[in-house]
């Protein structure tokens, strides 16, 4: 026990942090019916990450940090143009494009590299086990300053996620709002990718938003389950990776599929 606590008390705070941005950021992305801009920001980000390595910088830099923020800022700025107030395109395609080329580039720059497979796998997965102390200080940090920009426009926010018709017709500048929104996403999701790659990012997105969605119906009462949920996933995740010696990342993603499998089941039992 006190071996597991020694090597898994960062990773779970890790988690915490993660789960407190990403839980309460899924509640948007599901409501505006973009789901996949979660991925389509994270490959860009590693995109940009790529391109650093190729540059001759360490993921871990400062330079690579801000290349692969770069990169995820234009992106954000890409969604924000492409949202209208009729849309002839799904928003969702265009996100989905945007997954695919990023990926697509993002291979042809790691052919380049003589690591590129581990960079890949990297990208994916994540390494949480590794995360220091001071990068979770780090992305505590930055994801509290994202956090107050969202509690102060809070309402700018939840209207345009909520009901776009109506944002447009008080004459809010739906744009600009979007891009100062995906730009936020942006900060999260690279500080995100580094340390816990793109899937595990994805799932602490969507999957405790669409539990606690599931379950309730009250606004507080969706951020409270989501935060439970995705705490509660971390936990038995980093259980069952220590006990049967699993990827850490990979073991949180599938304990988050199964709990949102056994919700789904006992809430239709319920009904």
């Amino acid at each position: 026990m006190i071996e597991f606590l020694q090597i898994m008390i960062i990773p779970f705070m890790a988690c915490l942090v993660l789960t407190g941005i990403h839980a309460y950021l899924g509640f948007h992305v599901i409501e505006r019916q973009v789901i996949f801009v979660d991925l389509a920001l994270a490959q860009i980000a590693v995109l940009g990450a790529s391109c650093a390595i190729l540059f001759g910088f360490e993921m871990e830099s400062i330079q690579g940090y801000m290349i692969s923020l770069t990169f995820t800022v234009i992106g954000a700025g890409l969604f924000a143009l492409t949202r209208f107030k009729k849309q002839k395109i799904p928003h969702e395609a265009i996100i989905g494009i945007v997954y695919v080329v990023s990926s697509a580039l993002m291979l042809i720059v790691l052919s380049y590299s003589g690591e590129g497979t581990e960079h890949i796998r990297q990208s994916l997965l994540g390494n949480i086990l590794l995360v220091s102390p001071k990068e979770v200080g780090r992305i505590l940090i930055i994801y509290s300053l994202m956090g107050v920009i969202h509690f102060v426009f809070r309402k700018q926010f939840y209207l345009i996620s909520q009901n776009p018709e109506k944002a447009f017709e008080q004459g809010l500048n739906v744009r600009g709002w979007d891009f100062l929104f995906y730009v936020t996403f942006a900060f999260v999701v690279t500080s995100s990718v580094k340390i816990a790659g793109v899937l595990l990012v994805f799932s602490f997105l969507v999957i405790p938003a669409v539990c606690a969605m599931i379950l309730a119906d009250n606004l507080r009462v969706r951020l409270i389950l989501g935060w439970s949920i995705g705490t509660v996933g971390s936990i038995i995740g980093m259980i069952v990776s220590y006990s049967f010696d699993l990827p850490t990342g990979a073991s949180v993603v599938c304990v988050f599929g199964v709990m949102l499998l056994l919700i789904s089941v006992i809430s239709w039992k319920m009904r």
